[in-house]
């Protein structure tokens, strides 16, 4: 019987693990090739997996909740139609015989998770990894159950365990004070290191009408991310006020006609990214990555742009080669990104491959932010809000009082990579790409 495995995708450059959240394909299902066998989740984006091959689903490796390493394989499909449809008839009327079959590709992986359950008496899953490390450091089963995991359904993933080894042995006490009037008690947390001292952490308290809200799978992941790329870079952020007066009175004068004939609207977004794309052509060690004490440096442009969803979450949607893109191009791409990401129509394709990050927190009505690396990038740069200002103006007969449309660029760059000549020359360079705007350019 011809079988072939299909496997976990890749489904960013920094992404080594999917939630799949659901089967929409059940074993003896026939499958047409690119046909979606089922939904699964990253902290960037949630995505359908299509399968590769025609044929019947054997074997779902994986149950729904679980979480897989990019790579492994997640299901067997049987490519010789004939021989599967009899396997699944053999295995309506004799389980036995058909379990003998599949076991023969699929025993290994079947039988460590079995084991995996077995030592846990409250038959909570630990995956492979997490069990090799608890093994390393001598953490026994019934530590690992008191771990509190942040995966799907609350696993332990590789991160909580490792997060959990610096402080084993060291136990969190809760303490309620008790309230001698009628009003409600309030519930004090204080960590302990288990001789009675406290850690440096501060206590939580939980008082009257307090309300503890469990993170969703996306924050967790993010956080995550965050305070990763914070322990990885050295984080530095310089400012440059820049006046966007040409900007802001170009656009004005050419929206209505550009959305009546591309039919898009023109927001100040795909402009701060064509200036971007730019300015990084000028300074290309801004468009790098570190490995180790490797520097890479990237030869596309791929600039990713924050986007809030309605959960209140984040993701990065990426426009690929934006050097190459004039302005109608990119707005086209600014447009579809942002719309599917807020609808939740974004492929792992539109999230990968980010070289540089934009952040807009002037939609916000912020003036500046100090924006977090998106690693494994180098530098971010935020926008803020534009706003008008009585400024001093040159002329050739003697300086003027006028008004004139101002914004702050942010710039956050790691310092182990990106001297502060770099990172400051470059939003330098952004800022006078905006303010030099030619006013009579075409779109």
């Amino acid at each position: 019987m011809a079988q072939v495995e299909l496997i976990m995708p890749k489904m960013g450059e920094s992404v080594a693990e999917a939630t799949i959240i659901k089967w929409l394909k059940k074993e003896g299902d026939q499958i047409a090739a690119d046909e979606t066998v089922l939904e699964i989740a990253t902290d960037k984006v949630d995505t359908e997996i299509p399968s590769t091959a025609a044929g019947i689903l054997i074997k779902c490796l994986f149950n729904e909740g679980d979480v897989v390493q990019v790579g492994k394989a997640i299901a067997i499909i049987s490519t010789d139609v004939n021989a599967a449809v009899e396997t699944v008839e053999i295995k309506t009327t004799a389980p036995a015989q058909t379990n003998t079959v599949i076991k023969e590709s699929v025993s290994a992986p079947v039988a460590e998770s079995e084991t995996i359950e077995r030592n846990s008496s409250s038959g909570k899953f630990f995956s492979p990894l997490v069990r090799n490390i608890a093994k390393a450091e001598h953490i026994s089963v019934a530590e690992l159950e008191s771990i509190s995991g942040t995966g799907a359904n609350g696993r332990i993933t590789k991160n909580d365990i490792l997060a959990y080894i610096p402080n084993k042995g060291k136990q969190a006490t809760a303490v309620v004070i008790e309230n001698k009037t009628e009003q409600p008690l309030a519930k004090v947390i204080a960590p302990s290191n288990g001789n009675g001292a406290s850690h440096s952490k501060p206590a939580i308290s939980l008082n009257a009408g307090d309300e503890v809200i469990e993170m969703d799978r996306m924050r967790k992941l993010i956080a995550d991310h965050m305070v990763m790329s914070k322990h990885t870079s050295a984080h530095v952020t310089s400012f440059v006020e820049a006046d966007v007066t040409n900007v802001v009175l170009w656009r004005e004068r050419v929206k209505k006609d550009f959305e009546k004939r591309e039919g898009e609207k023109l927001t100040f977004t795909p402009i701060f990214i064509e200036a971007l794309a730019k300015a990084i052509k000028d300074f290309p060690m801004i468009n790098i990555s570190l490995d180790g004490t490797k520097i890479i440096k990237r030869k596309n442009i791929n600039i990713g742009m924050a986007t809030a969803l309605p959960s209140g979450n984040l993701i990065v949607p990426v426009i690929k080669n934006a050097d190459t893109l004039n302005l109608i191009g990119l707005t086209k791409q600014v447009n579809s990104l942002a719309n599917r990401a807020r609808n939740g129509k974004l492929t792992p394709d539109d999230i990968q491959g980010g070289t540089y990050t934009i952040s807009n927190v002037g939609s916000f009505g912020n003036v500046m932010g100090t924006p977090i690396i998106n690693q494994p990038q180098v530098a971010i740069l935020a926008v803020g809000v534009i706003k008008k200002k009585p400024a001093v103006i040159e002329t050739p007969s003697g300086d003027l009082i006028g008004i004139r449309h101002f914004m702050y660029l942010s710039h956050s760059y790691d310092h182990r990579v990106v001297d502060g000549s770099l990172g400051g020359q470059f939003v330098r360079r952004v800022a006078d790409y905006l303010e030099q705007w030619d006013t009579k350019r075409e779109f």
